[in-house]
C-alpha cells in the first residue's frame, strides 16, 4: 500500500464524515439533512477505498449498496410528507409521525439502517468496515467511526423527536398517509433495509468477487 496515496484519501474522507455529520444537525430542512448526511457516508466510502485492501473495496462496495437503499427510502419518505403539507422544514412536519404511521415506520426503518443499528443494512456496512480498519491495523480509524456514527445519532433523533414526539402547527389540520402509488415503493426500499440487515449473501457475494476483481494487478 502506498502510504502517501492512503494518507491523501484518509484526510477528506474524515474531514467529510465529520463535517457532512455536523452540518446535518443544524438543518431547519430535512432534505438538506439528509443530503449533508450523504456527505458524511461518501466519507466511510473514501475511508473504506483508502485502506486499498481486499477488505477494504469490500466494505466500500457494500456501503454504496446499503446507503442506496437507505437514503433512497428516507427521500421517498421525505416525497410522501411533502406531498401532503408542502414542506419538509423541522418546525412544519412536527407530530407526522401520528397522522402518517406507515411513512414513519418506513423513516425509522431507514433512520435505524442509517445508524447501523443490528438487523439492519447499515449494521453490516458499519461492520465490515471495522474489519477492513481492523485488519490494516488502524484501530485508531475505528474510533473515528465510532465518534461519526455518535453525530448520526443527533441529527436522526431530531427528526424522530419532530415527527413523533412534538405538537403539529397550529392551523394544519389533520393530515393523511401518502397515497399508496407514494408509499409502497417507500415501504419497500424501507424493508430492503431489514432484509439485507439479515439475509447479506447476495451483497457480500457479489463485492466479494467484484474486490477480486479490481485489486487483480493492482499497483497500489
Amino acid at each position: 500500500m502506498n502510504l502517501s496515496l492512503n494518507l491523501v484519501l484518509l484526510l477528506p474522507a474524515v474531514i467529510a464524515m465529520f463535517a457532512g455529520s455536523f452540518s446535518a444537525i443544524f438543518q431547519r430542512d430535512i432534505k438538506r439533512m439528509l443530503a449533508y448526511s450523504s456527505v458524511a457516508q461518501i466519507g466511510y466510502i473514501t475511508l473504506a477505498i483508502a485502506l486499498a485492501s481486499h477488505a477494504g473495496i469490500q466494505a466500500a462496495m457494500i456501503h454504496i449498496f446499503n446507503h442506496g437503499l437507505m437514503k433512497a427510502a428516507l427521500f421517498c419518505a421525505m416525497g410522501c410528507i411533502f406531498y401532503r403539507i408542502g414542506s419538509t422544514r423541522i418546525d412544519q412536519i412536527a407530530g407526522l409521525g401520528r397522522e402518517m404511521p406507515w411513512t414513519f415506520a418506513a423513516i425509522a426503518a431507514a433512520g435505524l439502517s442509517l445508524l447501523g443499528v443490528p438487523l439492519t443494512a447499515g449494521f453490516i456496512s458499519k461492520w465490515y468496515l471495522v474489519q477492513a480498519a481492523l485488519q490494516s491495523d488502524m484501530w485508531w480509524l475505528v474510533v473515528l467511526i465510532a465518534v461519526s456514527s455518535m453525530l448520526a445519532l443527533v441529527y436522526v433523533w431530531r427528526l424522530v423527536e419532530a415527527l413523533y414526539f412534538k405538537e403539529p402547527p397550529p392551523g394544519r389540520g389533520t393530515v393523511a398517509e401518502a397515497p399508496l402509488s407514494m408509499l409502497l415503493p417507500t415501504l419497500l426500499l424501507a424493508g430492503a433495509n431489514i432484509y439485507f440487515g439479515l439475509d447479506t449473501r447476495l451483497p457480500i457475494e457479489m463485492t466479494d468477487s467484484a474486490a477480486t476483481l479490481l485489486l487483480r494487478g493492482q499497483v497500489w
